[in-house]
Order: structure tokens, then sequence, then C-alpha cells
């Protein structure tokens, strides 16, 4: 068994900062991307940030230069730290990651269970 475990989420005025962390518990053998998404009500789910195991990163346009993801391979968790919030950035955010556990060679996606983010006006 493996989950993604989020926390970090809540009620923010505009301008402020959150941070997210999402841990990987579970059978692991190695975790390659991770990432997080975010949806809002009556959107589609959409890529906020990945990191490789590599360290290579990626933002969604909307972010860039406020949010900043980094992850720890020794705790199997990744964060999310984000700046600048904004009302538009209100939504459910989700962790993923590509994991290999212990008894399989391949590669699975998992998602955390979501952490509400709302930024007040």
């Amino acid at each position: 068994q493996v989950q993604l475990v989020e926390s970090g989420g809540g009620l923010v005025q505009a301008g402020g900062s959150l941070r997210l962390s999402c841990a990987a518990r579970g059978s692991i053998f190695r975790i390659n991307d991770m990432g997080w998404y975010r949806q809002a009500p009556g959107k589609q789910r959409e890529l906020v940030a990945t990191v490789a195991r590599g360290g290579s990163i990626n933002y969604v346009d909307s972010v860039k230069g406020r949010f900043t993801i980094s992850r720890d391979n020794a705790k199997n968790t990744v964060y999310l730290q984000m700046n600048s919030l904004k009302p538009e950035d209100t939504a459910v955010y989700y962790c993923s990651a590509q994991i290999i556990r212990r008894d399989t060679i391949s590669s699975l996606g998992y998602w955390g269970q979501g952490t509400q983010v709302t930024v007040s006006s």
C-alpha cells in the first residue's frame, strides 16, 4: 500500500503565503516525478508544478515567480511554497507522484486526497 498525505492548506488573505506538504508513505522503492495540481470550482484540474527526481522543475505560467516546488527524496516528500497568493489561486490542491513500489517494477501514478486553499480578496 502506498498513499500520499497532504497538509498545509487553509484560508489566507491576498498577498499572503502558504506552504503545502505531501508525504508518500508505504512500501516505496523509488519516486520519480512529483507534482502539484489544482482544481477550482467548475474548472478542470490543472498542473501547477512538477519536479523530477533529478531536480528538473516546471511551472504553469500563472504561478511562475510566486510558487516554488521542492522535494526531499530522503523523506519522500514534496513541498509547494506559495507566496503572493491571489484570489484566483483558490482551489483544491492535489499532489501526485510516480512511484515504484517494492513489490513491483512498474511505475504507478498516485494522488493525494486534496487540500483546500482559499485566498480572500
